[in-house]
């Protein structure tokens, strides 16, 4: 991993950066020299050997680009319309190959002639008469001259800062950079064990590679490093945790469970009995706990959150949940307030938008213990909001929280029990690296009769027959949402709640109505038309995805979802998920672009109400550094692995990230020193020691 004072090399000061490619590096990220050595080519042209014409014409796929060797038979140049085009026919030992240059200043007006040896690459048409490659790179031989191919690295370039540019920097720069490459995270025993290469020798071979093979060993190297780095912050972390003694071991009588079953409307499901035994289990210890637990969109998440307060409380203790958004907030207060108040459970609600009066009030059960349940958003945080006896902290969507906020909540009691929620269902292969610190129950089963949603994909062009559809569900009783990815025009050019709102009002649902809501209303203006929705004086809500979760509307069992296209296929689950939570059939109608093959990607959904199976599906679709910004809190900060590709590589770096604590669990070894460090410098890895 690159040392501290390579990071202290600004990128201006490398050989071959003047002023304006200073700016352009900087576009991409790279803004000092351990930056510039970290950003490994994406893929590699292989210059190293050409291919012959018979071997060309013998094969029976299209080889797309190739390397071809050969001696000048004809040239023939000429200008059309400003571009110039020159064809170069040219022969080896087995047949004849024409090489075309087509462009503006291409620079090879001119330059060839009959009897030179070139060098050519580019991709292949196949003709009856002869191959045809139209060259991207060429060379010109010397009589003489043996030919000597090689790897060209591409890197993640710009308009402006082409790839060769880039590889040029680097070439001039890179025994300076290798210099300060710093120490190696892994020890020289673990490295030897798995064959890898010394660091200095990968840097090299990443950069410049002999063939193929070396450079995917040398990325191999580095993103086992990654993970290598991230799996003993994870593991560092839980062993302090179970280190740590001073929470509340809350204990539950035998009857409790029964009793509680009791108190409800309906049977628990065999996964929320599962999921509460957990909970309870590691509530019953003096460690504190640290889980997620996560569920499927309707699988009774709340639920088991009341289980938990409802021990937390029969042991003197209080709680707190804490939502990202103020919807989110008052649907778990509207839905905990029934469940618990039978139970002599006392709930107080906290929000930025109460007025003053109610707020203090409120502030002033909690501190005082008379309010057993604190629910509330970010205005939890506030010094204001003091518990008397904290012993549970109950996250919800807890990836939209900072480590910090959520480090704040727990700070408000002494080692409180933790529990984070999360609606997003969460490919397996994340769960084991993003929470590898939480244990982890899962909500894969759903109540009895909830019923799945209807989904249809259909093109732009038929948008008019989903209002309609609209219209019909709404006679019959129903109500809908119509969901748009962008606000306001103008944003990406996606479609806008603001323009399909006055659309819908202003003619084509004119008879309906038709109610708007979006992230940038006041959030007494965004309770005030939810209000609307529930008491049903709303039929059709506009909506951005401020309705993804917390948005409990029974009636609600039309949406439409436009520009679908936009979203993974997790999100559009989620949004999905807001029908079909009553009674009634539900339907989603997930519309995408005339001129976009979405229907193949978009087919998933309409086959699949599982979210965990949704979920797996977009990782593979999208990669886990894309994804990752949808499941946890920050950008994914991962440069050379990717969970979804290299899982088996991931779990590898975690055995030995084990392997080493079960004998140096504090990492005092000298040959640990560099790992050590990097766990102070790594994000990720420092949001894990610090908390998750």
């Amino acid at each position: 991993m690159p040392g501290s004072a390579l990071a202290a090399i600004a990128i201006g000061e490398l050989v071959g950066v003047g002023p304006k490619s200073r700016l352009l590096f900087a576009d991409l990220g790279i803004e000092n020299a351990a930056d510039l050595l970290d950003d490994f080519p994406f893929r590699y042209d292989d210059l190293r050997e050409p291919i012959s014409v018979q071997a060309l014409r013998s094969g029976t796929q299209n080889p797309g680009e190739v390397n071809m060797l050969g001696r000048v038979v004809s040239v023939q140049e000429r200008r059309v319309r400003g571009l110039e085009i020159v064809d170069v026919r040219a022969q080896d030992e087995t047949g004849t190959f024409a090489a075309r240059w087509i462009g503006r200043r291409r620079f090879v007006y001119g330059r060839f002639r009959e009897g030179m040896r070139i060098f050519v690459r580019g991709r292949v048409e196949r003709t009856l008469a002869e191959p045809i490659v139209n060259v991207a790179q060429y060379r010109i031989l010397g009589e003489s001259e043996q030919y000597r191919g090689e790897m060209v690295p591409i890197y993640r370039a710009s308009k402006d800062l082409p790839s060769r540019k880039i590889a040029a920097v680097v070439r001039k720069n890179l025994p300076r950079m290798l210099a300060g490459a710093g120490d190696d995270v892994i020890p020289e025993g673990l490295a030897r064990e798995r064959g890898f290469p010394p660091q200095l020798q990968a840097y090299r071979a990443a950069h410049a590679p002999s063939d193929p093979q070396e450079a995917r060993v040398a990325r191999e190297r580095f993103a086992f490093a990654e993970f290598f780095v991230r799996a003993m912050g994870a593991q560092l972390r839980r062993a302090e945790r179970e280190r740590s003694h001073d929470a509340a071991a809350l204990r539950s009588s035998p009857a409790l469970l029964a009793d509680f079953e009791r108190s409800l409307p309906f049977a628990l499901t065999n996964a929320q009995r599962r999921a509460i035994g957990e909970i309870w289990s590691d509530m019953a210890r003096d460690v504190p706990m640290n889980r997620l637990l996560q569920g499927d969109v309707g699988s009774g998440k709340t639920l088991v959150a009341a289980a938990a307060v409802l021990l937390a409380t029969r042991n003197g203790y209080q709680s707190a949940l804490m939502a990202p958004t103020e919807i989110l907030a008052s649907q778990h207060r509207d839905k905990l307030v029934p469940l618990l108040l039978p139970l002599q459970i006392t709930i107080e609600y906290v929000s930025g938008s109460q007025r003053l009066s109610e707020r203090r009030a409120a502030i002033g059960r909690i501190g005082s213990g008379e309010a057993r349940l604190a629910i509330g958003t970010h205005a939890l945080l506030t010094e204001s909001v003091e518990f008397k006896t904290l012993g549970l902290a109950i996250i919800d969507e807890q990836h939209r929280f900072g480590v910090e906020h959520r480090a704040r909540l727990r700070a408000k009691g002494s080692a409180p029990h933790t529990l984070h929620m999360t609606a997003t269902p969460i490919p397996r292969t994340l769960a084991q690296s993003l929470y590898a610190d939480l244990d982890e129950s899962k909500l894969d089963e759903m109540p009895p009769g909830r019923m799945p949603v209807q989904t249809f994909a259909v093109r732009e062009a038929r948008r008019e027959r989903a209002f309609a559809f609209v219209r019909a569900n709404v006679a019959r009783g129903g109500q809908a949402y119509v969901v748009a990815p962008a606000i306001e025009e103008g944003e990406s050019g996606a479609a806008s709640a603001v323009a399909v709102y006055e659309e819908l009002a202003g003619s084509v649902l004119s008879d309906l109505r038709v109610g708007l809501v979006h992230g940038r209303l006041a959030p007494r203006e965004k309770e005030a038309v939810m209000a609307r929705v529930r008491a049903g004086e709303i039929d059709v809500l506009v909506a951005t995805t401020v309705i993804e979760v917390g948005v409990d509307i029974p009636n609600a069992n039309v949406m439409v979802v436009l520009d679908a296209n936009r979203y993974g296929l997790a999100q559009l689950h989620q949004l999905r998920g807001r029908v079909g939570r009553g009674a009634a059939e539900s339907f989603c109608v997930l519309v995408y672009p005339d001129d976009r093959a979405e229907s193949e990607r978009l087919s998933i959904l309409t086959q699949s109400n599982d979210g965990f199976a949704i979920a797996e599906a977009d990782l593979a679709l999208r990669g886990s550094g894309e994804f990752a910004g949808t499941a946890q809190s920050g950008k994914d900060d991962l440069r050379f692995g990717d969970i979804a590709r290299d899982f088996a590589l991931y779990v590898q770096a975690r055995q030995a990230a084990e392997q080493i604590l079960a004998v140096d669990p504090n990492l005092r070894d000298p040959g640990h020193a560099a790992l050590r460090a990097a766990l102070g410098t790594s994000p990720s890895s420092r949001a894990l020691l610090t908390s998750s």
